[in-house]
């Protein structure tokens, strides 16, 4: 019950500002705790499950290092990415949207590189996003500020060393 009224609270406090959950936050501990601890905790459904099957069986290197778990924790990591993938989330608009922008075979190697995610930051300045305080396109929360929230609207970018994001 205590869950419920902190999401019915959470969502009053996100409609009032105004600001959309365009895709479905993390709910899982398991996954905040094993891939949090290293970075941002992506919302699955920024990738389709076919890239996270990919991913996960890949953990031995993960972007250079070795994130590999044990296979109970391994099982676990998996369904949760499978069962909230980007194909099963359609009803969030960042989802649908990158589920849109791939061809039927294909598999991105990252979030980033998701031809959706490409085109969506096409405009903002090389330099701006590979800046020490962002460092690329993976770094989600330096500039996406209620990222964690499953908030990627553009009203609330804000890039280090140049502000709100202002497409005009």
């Amino acid at each position: 019950m205590k869950k419920l009224i902190f999401l019915a609270f959470s969502a009053s406090v996100l409609f009032a500002s105004g600001l959309k959950v365009t895709v479905a936050p993390v709910n899982n501990e398991l996954y905040i705790k094993e891939c949090g601890s290293c970075h941002f905790a992506y919302p699955a459904g920024l990738l389709p499950s076919n890239a996270w099957n990919k991913m996960m069986n890949n953990l031995d290197n993960h972007f250079g290092d070795n994130a590999s778990v044990d296979e109970k924790t391994f099982q676990s990591l998996s369904k949760y990415l499978n069962d909230n993938s980007a194909e099963k989330n359609m009803n969030y608009k960042r989802s649908k949207k990158i589920v849109e922008s791939l061809t039927s075979n294909e598999i991105p190697d990252s979030i980033s590189t998701t031809p959706y995610i490409k085109k969506k930051h096409k405009e903002i300045k090389k330099e701006l996003i590979t800046q020490k305080e962002v460092k690329g396109l993976f770094n989600c929360t330096a500039c996406h500020q209620n990222a964690k929230k499953g908030i990627f609207s553009d009203e609330d970018v804000d890039i280090p060393n140049y502000g709100k994001w202002d497409k005009d």
